[in-house]
């Protein structure tokens, strides 16, 4: 994967990509190509190029959704602030003088070109109901239906530790993967991912392409943070690039100082005058939406831990249901229709528990007291058990999201 970067250039290029003729493209801008890191004055000249470069993909048909940060940076500007507190209430205070500030650039350099824009401002507890999900999913495509350009922010103002997405590279593989996106373009304050800090170690070089990430790795050294204002770094993006390729979005990593370079990398693969760039191949066999949702649209309440013979079905099998006679224990406080993490202990010869692999993350059909009470019992069992049945089985296989690779 990490050969010498002239030979990563020639494979690139020769590799087949999908058709240009209509895209739906995410573009994350992150805090530093936004504001300045010591003064917190908007970068009114990148901007202005952010804008055109989404216009003028619109004016090739495609469909754009932009994913920005800076809300905080900009309310520091806006109060005079130097310096962002620590406080979580005086950070989401900032935020909300900041956000309306964000928008109203926006709105500004879009409506020079009589281009509409509409604000989304995400948290994750807003899309842990499914119905709230799929409400959010269409709004996005009547937008985009519309010709609108949805810019996404993380509602920092409302969100606290267990609601937010972390970081809006996080949140824009999310929104990728709400729209089906075909490109998400991770924008940024270096031209691609290197296999070092290219600041520290002169050595470092360029990846243009990345086929799995977790060997990459394994390869390669992320260690850098992101900005006093940002909450991202190179680690972030790696993760958002997993959850994207995983729902079948090409990722890109690119310079968000020349964003008219997403033009470029979307061009014909017959120009050898590319920009420096890592593309990051998407799955072959994306996850269906219902099955992205359960996966990263909600968090997990509960543990079930199933023996080795439900481990095999589960994971060898990948459309199996769990049954309750694979149970061997349940942990946590959760009711039924609630997420849980489906888990496997690995044990030595002894019985001292090695490795506990996760298998997946599915929704119950039953609550944690329920499953306690007809784990390691036959599904013929459970009325007699319970005095009525929901189901045979404690999670349909349409309702379980098999994350385990390896085989059992």
């Amino acid at each position: 994967m990490l050969d010498q970067p002239s030979m990563i250039h020639k494979n690139y290029l020769n590799r087949a990509r999908p058709s240009t003729d209509s895209l739906t493209i995410v573009i994350k801008i992150g805090t530093s190509s936004i504001c300045d890191e010591k003064t917190h004055f908007p970068l009114l000249s990148n901007l202005s190029m952010i804008v055109e470069t989404i216009l003028q993909l619109k004016a090739r048909g495609h469909r754009v959704v932009l994913v920005t940060s800076a809300a905080v940076g900009t309310g520091l500007r806006r109060l005079n602030i130097d310096v962002k507190p620590k406080k979580l209430a005086a950070i989401q205070a900032i935020a909300a003088v900041g956000q309306g500030r964000l928008m109203s650039l926006y709105d500004d350099l879009f409506g020079q070109f009589n281009q509409p824009i509409a604000q989304i401002l995400l948290t994750k507890n807003d899309l842990a109901d499914r119905s709230q999900y799929l409400n959010a999913v269409n709004c996005f495509e009547e937008l985009l239906d519309m010709g609108v350009v949805p810019v996404v922010n993380e509602n920092d103002t409302i969100c606290s530790s267990e609601i937010r997405f972390g970081d809006n590279d996080t949140l824009s593989a999310i929104a990728a993967g709400m729209v089906k996106a075909d490109y998400l373009f991770l924008m940024t304050d270096v031209d691609c991912l290197y296999t070092d800090n290219p600041r520290t170690n002169p050595l470092a070089k360029p990846v243009w392409q990345c086929d799995d990430i977790q060997a990459l790795r394994e390869q390669i050294v992320v260690s850098a943070p992101g900005t006093s204002l940002g909450t991202g770094g190179m680690v972030t993006k790696l993760i958002a690039a997993e959850l994207a390729t995983a729902a079948g979005v090409t990722t890109v990593i690119a310079r968000g100082s020349t964003p008219q370079n997403i033009l470029k990398i979307l061009s014909d693969t017959e120009q050898n005058d590319l920009p420096l760039h890592t593309r990051f191949t998407a799955k072959d066999n994306p996850l269906v939406d219902r099955k992205w949702w359960i996966l990263h649209g909600l968090k997990s309440i509960g543990k079930i831990y199933v023996d080795h013979g439900a481990y095999r079905a589960l994971v060898a099998k990948q459309r199996s249901s769990l049954f309750a006679a694979g149970i061997v224990k349940v942990e946590g406080d959760f009711v039924a229709q609630q997420s849980a993490l489906i888990l496997y202990e690995r044990k030595d010869a002894a019985g001292a528990i090695i490795e506990v692999v996760e298998i997946g993350k599915g929704l119950v059909n039953y609550s944690c007291t329920e499953i306690g009470r007809i784990m390691g019992c036959k599904s013929a069992d459970i009325p007699e058990i319970l005095g009525y049945i929901e189901s045979d089985c404690i999670v349909n296989r349409e309702n379980l999201v098999i994350t385990a690779l390896r085989e059992a």
